[in-house]
C-alpha cells in the first residue's frame, strides 16, 4: 500500500476511534473495530492507541502539563523507561517514531518497553535528561524503574553514578510497581511526575513532559 494511502488510513481512522471514544465507546473495543475496518496493522494500531484520546481526556490532561521553567525547588519524579525510551529515540533522530498526541505529550510508538536493552544511547539520553533538569534547579530528582525488566537495576546505578556526577540531588531505585509508587510519592511529596502514562496521568495533578522539553532544546523548537 503507497505511504499516502496508510496515511489517509490513518487519518480516516483517527477521526473515527476519536468519534467512537467521544461517544463513550471503551478504548480496546474502539480500537478493534477501527483497526479491522481499515486492515491495519500492528505499528498502526500501536500508534493509534497511543495518539488518540477523547477530548474530554485529552482536555483533562493537557490542562495538568506544567511548564519546565515552573520546577524549581520542586521534586520531580520520573516514570524511567517511560520517559528514557522516548528520550533515547529522539537522540537517535528516530522522529517518524515520535509523535504529539491528543492528550499533549510526546510519546515514542516504537513499543519496545518489555524488551527494552541498555544500549550506546542510554548514557547520551540520561545525560541530556539529567541537564534539562538540572538547568531549572528542581528541589531533587527521583527515577523509578521497573524491576521485571532486565538489567533494571543497572540501569538504576548507572542514573544514581550520573546524578552523582552531575551534582543533582535524587535518587534511581526499581520498583515493581512503579506506577503506583509515582502516584503514592508525588502525592506525599507535593511534587510533580515526568510521565506519558495515560493511567498515571489521569491520577495526579501535575505532568512534566521531559521529551518535549529535549526536543525543544535539540531543535530549537516545539511540535
Amino acid at each position: 500500500m503507497p505511504s499516502k494511502d496508510i496515511e489517509k488510513s490513518l487519518k480516516d481512522a483517527s477521526y473515527d476511534l476519536k468519534f467512537l471514544l467521544n461517544r463513550g465507546y471503551r478504548k480496546k473495543i474502539a480500537l478493534n473495530f477501527v483497526a479491522n475496518k481499515y486492515l491495519l496493522d500492528k505499528n498502526a494500531r500501536n500508534y493509534l492507541a497511543r495518539k488518540v484520546f477523547s477530548t474530554l481526556t485529552s482536555f483533562n490532561r493537557i490542562i495538568k502539563i506544567v511548564n519546565i521553567s515552573s520546577i524549581n525547588n520542586k521534586a520531580i519524579f520520573i516514570d524511567g523507561y517511560n520517559v528514557l525510551i522516548t528520550v533515547e529515540s529522539i537522540c537517535n533522530h528516530e522522529y517518524s517514531s515520535i509523535i504529539m498526541c491528543d492528550d499533549g505529550v510526546l510519546r515514542d510508538t516504537n513499543a519496545i518497553f518489555g524488551r527494552y536493552k541498555i544500549n550506546s544511547q542510554t548514557e547520551i539520553a540520561l545525560i541530556n535528561i539529567i541537564n534539562l533538569l538540572k538547568h531549572y534547579h528542581p528541589k531533587c530528582v527521583y527515577f523509578l524503574y521497573d524491576s521485571p525488566v532486565s538489567k533494571s537495576g543497572e540501569l538504576a546505578k548507572l542514573t544514581n553514578s550520573l546524578l552523582k556526577n552531575n551534582k543533582l540531588k535524587g535518587n534511581a531505585v526499581t520498583n515493581k510497581n512503579v506506577d503506583y509508587e509515582l502516584v503514592k510519592l508525588v502525592k506525599n511529596h507535593d511534587g510533580i511526575v515526568a510521565t506519558s502514562d495515560g493511567a498515571v496521568m489521569d491520577k495526579i495533578e501535575n505532568i512534566l513532559d521531559i521529551p518535549r522539553g529535549i526536543c525543544k532544546k535539540l531543535l530549537n523548537n516545539g511540535f
